[in-house]
């Protein structure tokens, strides 16, 4: 049975009393402390949450169309090309 990592972080939070009590009563009808009950219920919630924004896949048409953008040279952009032209409002001219 594999070890179960030393828990050496704290996290505190605020919540109202009706909150807690929710807590309170999910913990005990899944024989939890409140603690495992948070804990698990938040990182499930978070395995929910990051896929779509770390990993997405693709089909082989959309793959090939997503590396051709990635290759593809930078369009030029006139009025990005004119404002990295033009000195920045926090250039001040050099006092002679």
């Amino acid at each position: 049975m594999p070890r179960a990592a030393a828990r050496t972080e704290k996290l505190d939070l605020r919540l109202t009393a009706s909150a807690k009590r929710i807590l309170q009563t999910a913990a005990l009808a899944s024989s939890r402390s409140v603690s495992e009950f948070v804990i698990e219920s938040a990182l499930a919630r978070a395995a929910e949450t990051l896929p779509d924004r770390t990993i997405f896949g693709l089909d082989a048409e959309r793959w090939d169309a997503f590396q051709t953008a990635l290759d593809a040279p930078p369009k030029p952009v006139e009025t990005l090309r004119k404002l990295l032209s033009e000195p920045s409002v926090f250039e001040q001219p050099r006092a002679k």
